[in-house]
């Protein structure tokens, strides 16, 4: 059976459950990436992204077709749209796309990049992704700090990626994403990877503490800014205490999120 792939067009392409836009939104694909086609019923496609892995339907008409060599070429991009609220694509006609961060940019050559056959001039600076034997540890950890703040007050939506909305684990993904560093989409996903830290007051800036439910499935994920802290998105992306037991919100007055593990990967 032929494979095909497409890549996105689009700033943000809502990723659903069924083909048809009525069905529940359960991820995003944003601007650069790029998914293999597992089946075509127009106007929808199924997809996978290469990203993550995740599946949905799609309206086609955001995905542009790419040949598999420029699908396998692309899993090495290593330009982002940086943590800015101003990351502007201009096409060949002067239209301009505004970007969020962490969407990436396919083939970026002396400030252009493409999507397909289009190309777009790249009207701001790239962040560009070194390879972690190159980059210092203390300087990967602040930059991924800095990067989480920017998305503070961000609201929280359901299956959201990008800096107008996002969930939980949309949030820690595309703030690691930033630093170099692919996570799974969903929370349990990311549960299973890096190393887990035994005790919380051995947990560092960085970190990613999970919780779970009275079922003791993990459903939520935030980011340590220290022993003490986490930034996280519940309602918006916001700072609140965290201890032994969990997440302590000042505003609701009782803890909202009870601690399971955590987990290191830098």
């Amino acid at each position: 059976m032929e494979q095909h792939y497409a890549i996105c067009r689009v700033a943000v392409a809502p990723l659903r459950t069924a083909p048809s836009d009525k069905a529940e939104i359960s991820s995003q694909l944003l601007f650069g990436d790029h998914a293999e086609i597992l089946e075509e019923t127009a106007p929808w496609w199924r997809v996978r992204n290469a990203f993550d892995g995740y599946e949905g339907w799609l309206d086609l008409k955001q995905m542009t077709r790419i040949s598999q060599e420029q699908y396998v070429a692309h899993h090495d991009c290593r330009h982002l749209a940086p943590a800015s609220p101003v990351n502007t694509l201009s096409d060949a006609k002067g239209s301009l796309y505004y970007l969020s961060p962490g969407s990436s940019l396919p083939f970026y050559h002396d400030g252009h990049c493409s999507a397909g056959e289009e190309q777009f001039e790249v009207l701001f600076e790239p962040e560009h992704l070194e390879r972690e034997n190159l980059q210092d540890a203390e300087e990967r950890t602040t930059a991924l700090v800095r990067n989480a703040l920017f998305f503070l007050n961000v609201p929280y939506l359901w299956g959201g990626r990008n800096c107008y909305g996002m969930d939980c684990s949309g949030f820690t993904q595309v703030v690691f994403k930033l630093s170099g560093i692919s996570l799974k989409r969903d929370a349990w996903q990311q549960a299973e990877q890096g190393v887990t830290v035994d005790f919380l007051q051995e947990a560092r800036p960085g970190d990613m503490a999970f919780f779970d439910n009275e079922a003791g499935r993990i459903t939520h994920v935030g980011i340590m800014l220290s022993a003490s802290a986490l930034i996280h998105a519940s309602g918006k992306v916001r700072i609140d205490r965290i201890d032994n037991q969990g997440i302590y919100n000042e505003e609701l007055g009782r803890y909202t999120h009870q601690l399971r593990i955590i987990k290191r990967f830098l």
